[in-house]
């Protein structure tokens, strides 16, 4: 909100006119100016909104047990089968192949393995 208020500022202390014709809004008059503060609070208060409802959307979902994201391209057990795979000599690219994953999505498991580990 800050930034609109001052960019129309600014660009009125450099001369120029910001004239929104379907509007009949002018920032160079008084009552144009303070509409473009209004326009700003009004979308403000908008952003602000959305964001609550998002939140406690969120919120929501988790307290029923769903999570956000993609779900994994590999189950608990193909991915015991990647990293045995890995240890058995076979390679990343190898191992993606056999799987019909991409190498970086082996790459992640096997680097969340060590981290473990």
């Amino acid at each position: 909100m800050r930034d609109t208020v001052n960019t129309a500022a600014e660009l009125n202390e450099e001369g120029v006119r910001l004239v929104l014709l379907d509007m009949g809004l002018d920032t160079a008059t008084r009552e144009g100016r303070l509409m473009v503060g209004i326009l700003s609070a009004l979308a403000q208060q908008e952003l602000e909104t959305i964001q609550e409802r998002t939140r406690v959307g969120l919120e929501h979902a988790r307290a029923q047990g769903r999570v956000g994201g993609r779900p994994p391209k590999l189950n608990p057990a193909q991915r015991a089968a990647a990293l045995a795979a890995l240890r058995g000599g076979l390679s990343v690219s190898d191992v993606a192949a056999l799987h019909g994953v991409s190498r970086w999505t082996i790459t992640r498991i096997r680097d969340a393995a060590t981290e473990e580990a």
